[in-house]
């Protein structure tokens, strides 16, 4: 049992990591890999999923995906705009090389990433604040 707990903590570590990198490059989405930190933490321990979930990261960009909210209007963006341009990349290295059926299938997942942003996952408007 420890192993597996160590395993979760290890990988929470890790997904929290490349999230925090994520939050501060343009080009490296930050969402997926702090759900995945949310996710090993919640399953490893209580006192790491209490911690993430207080800090700033988790607050600026999951918070209100996780709450059942949806996610924010730039962070759906920032997502689609990133995995479009890694997806094109290799589209284009794919394509220079005759691999016309990887193409095709990276074509569908680009497709249904796009769709699935736009019309399953909620836009969060957050609230102005009166002062």
């Amino acid at each position: 049992m420890k192993i597996k707990k160590m395993l979760w903590i290890t990988l929470g570590f890790i997904g929290l990591g490349i999230g925090a990198i994520g939050a501060v490059l343009p080009m490296l989405p930050s969402f997926p890999f702090l759900l995945l930190a949310a996710s090993c933490f919640g399953k490893s321990s209580e006192k790491l999923n209490v911690w993430f979930i207080n800090t700033k990261l988790y607050k600026n960009n999951l918070e209100s995906y996780v709450q059942g909210r949806g996610m924010a209007l730039h962070t759906k963006i920032k997502v689609m705009v990133t995995v479009t341009l890694l997806m094109a990349f290799s589209f284009f290295m794919m394509i220079q090389k005759n691999l016309y059926i990887p193409c095709a299938i990276l074509g569908v997942v680009w497709a249904f990433h796009i769709i699935y942003f736009i019309w399953i996952v909620k836009t969060y408007t957050p609230e102005l604040k009166e002062s």
